[in-house]
């Protein structure tokens, strides 16, 4: 087992990776704005780092579980699982003749969004690191 500086910081760093993977794929719809075809891709990590909350906090699941009234019916998908954050295509804007639906103000937006709360984390981390620093240079001058 590594060194945790604390629960809250395993969490920001969860979520500062997806946030990396998300403006990775905002960047790439960017530079597919030309490319015949090509559908803007998203990933949506919201209930991946709500289950890691539950995870590290002891939060009892509340999801319904799966009824199996014969031995012989399949189990579920397990979704607890899968620590990952969800793929899907960004529909809802018109195409342009050549297929492609990459609207560049909508990158630009979410791109700008995606950065501060990239930067929000960060800065959050660098908080929760200092505290913890703090202590121990306090207790290294007590004794």
């Amino acid at each position: 087992m590594g060194f945790s500086i604390s629960k809250s910081h395993d969490l920001m760093k969860s979520a500062l990776d997806y946030r990396a993977a998300r403006q990775d794929m905002i960047a790439s719809n960017i530079a597919n704005v030309d490319t015949p075809n090509y559908r803007p891709r998203d990933i949506r990590f919201e209930e991946a780092l709500s289950q890691k909350t539950a995870q590290l906090y002891g939060v009892k699941d509340t999801t319904l579980q799966m009824t199996k009234t014969s031995g012989a019916h399949l189990s579920g998908i397990d979704t607890t699982s899968q620590m990952r954050g969800t793929t899907f295509f960004r529909d809802g804007h018109m195409a342009r003749n050549d297929g492609n639906s990459v609207d560049l103000d909508v990158e630009s937006s979410e791109m700008a969004k995606n950065s501060t709360m990239f930067n929000a984390l960060t800065a959050a981390i660098k908080k929760d690191s200092m505290l913890f620093k703090s202590v121990i240079d306090a207790s290294a001058k007590t004794s």
